[in-house]
């Protein structure tokens, strides 16, 4: 009897295939035939990579291609080890969307070492001249908007943002929204933090700047998740129907919440539109030809007149 059962565990451990954990940062094995391609995001805990990630499958899977997509969890040394771990595996070639605008170099280093060619979307990458090209929205056109949106209806507004300092995306955003401040010299920015591009980094953030300005009615967060965030922690202070909100983003959740009022405004950005953009591009690449360096894709402003023509139909 001891004998069946030892044969028993044996048969079962065997079937499990007595595998062992991979290491952290490890691909998955990409199935046979066709060309591999890569992608790493610094989150994919935002529909708008989701949306991007699909633009990107949609041309390399019509071209008999496999796209491996990874995510960084917004932690700059495991982006690094996934993306060693794609040069390693010989891609055809990468898609990065740097968790650190300035921390990329080494693995873009590595990668032209193997003649890996890269292309950044979304959010730069501050060494362009080792990627074969940038896709992302006009972000310093999206914090323009956001200002403009803002100033038709507090042109004395006493704003606080909410950054994301090492995403370069972000940084554009900061940039374009004081631009357009510059043209109002009724508003002013009160203060500066890092909110982390997420709704868990935004509310205690936002519930501190309440805090510590009370003067405080209105509030730039740079992506919906962040302003959602904020959102939250204006609804628990009672201090929503006082400080106005407009981001950057066009997700779902956030034109839903223009649509409640909860939001003044978000500019949308065209995700799939990027990521098959920046498929085309990598394949005009791989086939010798010309690709410009910088491509920058159009964004609009969202508000509660036209965000019923940005909403999904369920």
């Amino acid at each position: 009897m001891r004998i069946g059962r030892f044969i028993l565990i044996a048969a079962v451990a065997l079937a499990a295939g007595c595998s062992r954990p991979k290491p952290v940062g490890q691909p998955p094995a990409a199935p046979s035939g066709g060309r591999l391609f890569g992608v790493s995001y610094q989150t994919l805990n935002n529909p708008f990579f989701v949306d991007l990630n699909e633009g990107l499958r949609q041309v390399i899977e019509a071209r008999g291609d496999r796209l491996i997509t990874l995510d960084a969890q917004f932690n700059s040394l495991k982006q690094k080890n996934d993306l060693s771990d794609l040069i390693l595996q010989n891609a055809s070639g990468i898609f990065i969307n740097p968790v650190n605008w300035e921390g990329i170099k080494g693995s873009l280093l590595q990668a032209k070492r193997k003649n890996t060619p890269c292309i950044v979307v979304d959010a730069p990458a501050k060494d362009v001249e080792l990627v074969v090209c940038t896709v992302a929205s006009d972000n310093i056109e999206a914090g323009r908007l956001a200002c403009r949106a803002l100033a038709g209806v507090e042109p004395k507004a006493k704003v606080v943002v909410l950054h994301l300092a090492t995403n370069k995306a972000c940084i554009d955003r900061v940039t374009g929204f004081k631009q357009e401040l510059a043209k109002h010299p009724g508003m002013e920015i009160l203060d500066i933090q890092e909110g982390r591009g997420t709704a868990e980094g935004g509310r205690p953030v936002m519930r501190d700047l309440l805090g510590r300005y009370p003067q405080t009615n209105a509030a730039f967060p740079i992506n919906d998740p962040s302003a959602l965030g904020a959102v939250s922690a204006l609804e628990s202070a009672s201090k929503l129907d006082q400080v106005t909100v407009v981001t950057v983003d066009g997700s779902q959740a956030a034109i839903k919440a223009v649509l409640a009022g909860k939001i003044l405004s978000t500019s949308a950005q065209f995700p799939k539109r990027i990521g098959r953009i920046a498929a085309e591009k990598m394949y005009q690449h791989l086939a010798d030809k010309p690709v410009s360096k910088h491509i920058k894709v159009p964004v609009e402003l969202i508000t509660a007149e036209n965000a019923e023509a940005f909403l999904k139909k369920e």
